[in-house]
Order: structure tokens, then C-alpha cells, then sequence
């Protein structure tokens, strides 16, 4: 007999974590720096790229999110200030630690120095020092705040799942109560999210949860995060609009094709292409939480209608020939500019 659908008002499980969430959560990925690789980012900002206007306009997003009844904020050490704002904005709303849950991720540092312009923009080092040094910082930030600290873009390549005595350390503070997630991209995370299941020390696994990419147009990882979640881990979904593709703004001659498909689907059920694709994702019956990467309030309300999109069999079946292959979907959006 198949599951029935979870409801997509009030809170969830985070998989085993003991984490409740939303539905819809926010990821501060494009609020937290001046420059990001979302389609139109910088006409987003609109001139707030000074740290006290992006701080004030993260807030804006995150009061709009609070008032939608988003309950899990996403940051990152690698996203600019995004902790710091956050931290700011948990303390100017009174929020307590049990009101809201919150994750951010190590292994990438921020470079680019408050510059749109910067030729480099994170640097990724999944290494024992940056780990300890992150955590550090993470924690003067968020405090006890924080609920899920997950390893940014786990992949092969890096050998963050082979490395014995940075593993022994995550275990060490998992002992001591943290929860460990990892995020992957890429057209392998479904190899690293299998392999990632399969790391234990002392037989007990050490992640918790796993946050990942998958949209209408890169749905590879799909049978994966099935796997990872009926392992009782918490799975959190990134990249749903796929930066920017998946929304009324991108207008690619090349994609055509996609975008009347998915231009007609949202017309039949009175909606907007981001919100579709959302409730595409929403539809999953492994996604925990599912992220909005909004830069203003106005997205932020075109995403949580979302959760009120009447998706349906034929939207399922219609939808599923906008998908990509995973290689060029991803050499794609490696080559998105950074505005």
C-alpha cells in the first residue's frame, strides 16, 4: 500500500535527527554576499550589495519566511555573512533555540573579499584545520542554535569519506551531541550519498542527513535520497528552481521546449514556474525540507505558494521530459556568471 502524502502545513521529522521542520525552509546562499550565480542575482539586490544593506534585506526575506512558517534556516561558513546575519536576526526577534532549526556547513572558505568581481569566490578544503577553525567560528555565530552541521559538497574527489582521522574527529563531536549532515553536487551525488551511508566508526553511522540537488531538471540523485531517507537520515533539498532556470526569468532559446512545457503546466494549475517546481520537489515522498534560495520577499511569497500548488499525476507525468542528463546540466550551471 503506497505512503500517503505528508501534509506540507505545520512541521515534520528531520528524518532520525530529532529536528523538527518545515515543509519549505530558506537557504541564505544568495543574501549572505554580495555576488552569487543565481539567474538575475544582481538585479535581486538592486544596489544593497553593502554589508548593512544585505543584512537589512536578509532580514526582510527571513521576517517574510518566519511569517510563512518557514522553520529551517541553511547557511554556510563559505556564504559571506549568512551566519552572522542570521545570528542577528535570531536574536533581534527573540527566537529561541526550540522555535526554529538551523544548519550550516563547512569546507568551503569565503575569498572574494565583498567583490562581485572576485576571480575566486569560495575555495573548498575538506582538511582537519578547517574543519576545527570552522567549527569555531560557526559556533561564536550560531551558538546554540545550531542543529545540524553538515560537510559542504561532499565528493569523491576530495576524499572527505576516506579520510580516517577527519572522520574520527566528526565522530568525537557527534559523541558529544553534534549532528553531522553532508550536502553533495555534482553528476555523481548519488554514488557519494551511497557511500556516504556506509560510513560508520565504532558501527554507529556518522551522518545524520543529507542535503542535495534535485529539481525537474537534474532528478539523477532520485532513487539515492529514496535510500538515504529509508536509512532514517533527514534529507533537505537545495537547488529546486535550479538556480534561476526554473523560474519566469530564464528565457534560453535553447530550453524552449522546457519552458513551454513547463510554462502550460503552470498555467493549468494557476501557478507560477517556480512555485510548480517546488511542489515538484515538495512532491518527493524522501524530501524532508525542501530550500527556497529567495533574495527578496516578493520571491519568498511566490515560493511558499508552493504549498498551495494542486499537484496531480498528470503534472508528474507531463513535467518529467523537462529533465537533463546530469553532465551537461552541471557543466551548465558551472558556467552560470556570478552577479
Amino acid at each position: 500500500m503506497p505512503t500517503p502524502p505528508r501534509s506540507l502545513t505545520g512541521l515534520r521529522s528531520l528524518g532520525a535527527t530529532g529536528c523538527s521542520v518545515s515543509a519549505l525552509g530558506l537557504g541564505l546562499a544568495a543574501l549572505g554576499r554580495p555576488g552569487y550565480l543565481n539567474l538575475g542575482h544582481g538585479d535581486d539586490l538592486d544596489g544593497a550589495r553593502d554589508v548593512a544593506a544585505l543584512e537589512a534585506l536578509a532580514h526582510e526575506v527571513l521576517d517574510a519566511a518566519w511569517r510563512a512558517g518557514v522553520r529551517y534556516f541553511d547557511v554556510a561558513r563559505s556564504y559571506g555573512r549568512a551566519e552572522a546575519f542570521l545570528a542577528h536576526w535570531l536574536e533581534a526577534r527573540g527566537i529561541a533555540p526550540d522555535d526554529a532549526t538551523v544548519g550550516s556547513k563547512w569546507g568551503y572558505t569565503y575569498t572574494a573579499g565583498w567583490r562581485v568581481d572576485a576571480e575566486t569566490h569560495e575555495v573548498k578544503e575538506h582538511a582537519l584545520p578547517v574543519l576545527r577553525r570552522q567549527w569555531r567560528e560557526t559556533r561564536t555565530y550560531l551558538g546554540d542554535h545550531l542543529d545540524l552541521y553538515q560537510v559542504h559538497s561532499a565528493t569523491l574527489e576530495s576524499g572527505v569519506l576516506d579520510d580516517r582521522r577527519l572522520l574520527a574527529e566528526m565522530s568525537e563531536l557527534k559523541r558529544e551531541g553534534v549532528r553531522f549532515g553532508f550536502s553533495t553536487s555534482g553528476p555523481d551525488q548519488a554514488t557519494v550519498v551511497r557511500r556516504a551511508l556506509d560510513v560508520t566508526i565504532d558501527g554507529v553511522r556518522l551522518f545524520d542527513a543529507v542535503q542535495a540537488t534535485w529539481n525537474l531538471l537534474e532528478p539523477s540523485a532520485d532513487a539515492a535520497l529514496a535510500e538515504a531517507h529509508g536509512a532514517g537520515l533527514g534529507v533537505i533539498v537545495k537547488e529546486a528552481v535550479a538556480n534561476g532556470r526554473l523560474t519566469d526569468r530564464h528565457d534560453d532559446a535553447v530550453s524552449a521546449d522546457r519552458r513551454r512545457l513547463l510554462a502550460n503546466e503552470a498555467a493549468r494549475l494557476d501557478t507560477t514556474i517556480d512555485a510548480l517546481a517546488l511542489r515538484a520537489t515538495l512532491a518527493r515522498p524522501w524530501a524532508d525540507v525542501v530550500l527556497s534560495g529567495a533574495a527578496t520577499p516578493a520571491q519568498l511569497r511566490s515560493n511558499v505558494a508552493a504549498l498551495e500548488v494542486a499537484w496531480d499525476d498528470q503534472a508528474a507525468e507531463a513535467l518529467a521530459a523537462v529533465a537533463e542528463e546530469a553532465e551537461p546540466y552541471w557543466r551548465r550551471r558551472s558556467d552560470q556568471p556570478w552577479t
